[in-house]
């Protein structure tokens, strides 16, 4: 017993120093390859979230573009309301009644605004809002009802205002963004955007004759959006934003624009004469295009022809009676040069494409026979 208890001791002794040193060499191996850190590390950083962004950083760039233009031109679109004095029953005196309102645009520094000839039409003073809400009363400088195009100008010095960038509607591409900016139902500087929808549109003016070149955009237009500017992505005016096409009066994407390159060249000669001179058949009245279209003719119909005047000269002539009474059409331009005209509406428009002093060839009907009449044009208003 004594003997087996000796040995159980004296392996129990081994064992316990083989294991003190497999202790002390396995010390010494984690040492040298792997320092033991004299203190516990700290638990894990749940890592944070990087900051938000910024709001402008959160915008995308045709955002940020739309931005710009409307920071560029906020101080170049006004609210015109048109004014018309009404005799007071009671007090026997006239008393400015507002009779309409739509927007405008500056279009130099003497303070002339661009607005549509229906917006101030019949009216008798007219009052524009400022950016800044200020009111100011403004002058009518003149207007063109063919073209839908009237000036007025602020009757006062205004500071903070500034023109708008005239650009030009000769290289617009449907598809490309458009901003239109104006005062719709008197809610004031509204923005909407869209895109040149078509190109070359004819609409009848307020003037009974055909706004050609016209474009069409599905940007939001309602009424009092009419006088106010379509821009380009640049800033830059490329029309005025003009008519609707809706059953309900309210937009229905499909919005109408004058060119800017119309509007270029009337504004100038408003400004500078107070009215439009244009290219003309000198001497030469022709009849309403209705009342050509009940009488089933195509063509210019000549009305009447001054005894003074070159055309007269030439044997131009217009309506006649005969023995009966009745009244008899002579002569009928059917074309100017290679242009064919198939209404008064059609030679006005053609007439655009000439200056005053220019020689023209009319091919001219009458009595079912045709001849050439060559004229210069004079100017007229």
């Amino acid at each position: 017993m004594r003997s087996t208890t000796h040995r159980t001791v004296i392996l129990g002794t081994i064992a316990l120093g083989l294991a003190l040193f497999a202790c002390a060499d396995t010390g010494r191996d984690r040492t040298e390859a792997e320092p033991v850190p004299a203190v516990a590390s700290a638990p894990a950083q749940t890592p944070q979230a990087a900051p938000p962004a910024s709001g402008k950083a959160r915008l995308s760039e045709d955002e940020l573009n739309t931005i710009e233009v409307v920071r560029k031109t906020k101080n170049s679109v006004v609210y015109i309301t048109n004014l018309q004095y009404v005799r007071d029953f009671f007090y026997s005196s006239d008393q400015p009644v507002p009779r309409g309102s739509g927007s405008g645009f500056v279009w130099d520094d003497a303070g002339h605004l661009v607005t549509n000839f229906h917006v101030i039409d019949e009216g008798d003073k007219f009052m524009v809002s400022l950016p800044d809400q200020r009111q100011v009363e403004a002058t009518l400088v003149g207007r063109d009802p063919t073209k839908d195009i009237a000036v007025l100008k602020l009757g006062q010095k205004v500071d903070g205002l500034e023109p708008v960038a005239i650009g030009t509607s000769r290289d617009l591409q449907v598809g490309q963004k458009v901003i239109a900016i104006g005062n719709p139902f008197g809610l004031d500087h509204t923005v909407t955007k869209g895109i040149v929808s078509a190109l070359g549109r004819s609409m009848l003016g307020a003037g009974n004759f055909t706004i050609r070149d016209m474009i069409q955009t599905d940007a939001s237009i309602n009424p009092g959006n009419s006088g106010g500017p379509l821009l380009d992505s640049a800033g830059e005016l490329i029309g005025m934003n003009t008519a609707i096409i809706s059953p309900s009066g309210a937009s229905s994407g499909l919005g109408f624009a004058i060119p800017v390159d119309t509007i270029k060249k009337i504004v100038p000669q408003i400004i500078q004469f107070g009215k439009v001179i244009r290219p003309d058949i000198g001497g030469v009245q022709f009849v309403r295009d209705e009342v050509a279209r009940r009488a089933k003719i195509e063509g210019a119909v000549v009305l009447q022809v001054a005894r003074d005047s070159r055309a007269y000269d030439l044997g131009l002539r217009g309506l006649y009676r005969d023995n009966y009474g009745r009244l008899l059409i002579r002569d009928v331009v059917t074309a100017i040069d290679l242009m064919k005209t198939k209404s008064y509406d059609d030679l006005f428009t053609a007439l655009d494409g000439y200056k005053i002093g220019d020689t023209v060839t009319l091919t001219v009907t009458r009595e079912d026979k045709t001849r050439k009449v060559t004229i210069q044009l004079a100017g007229t208003d």
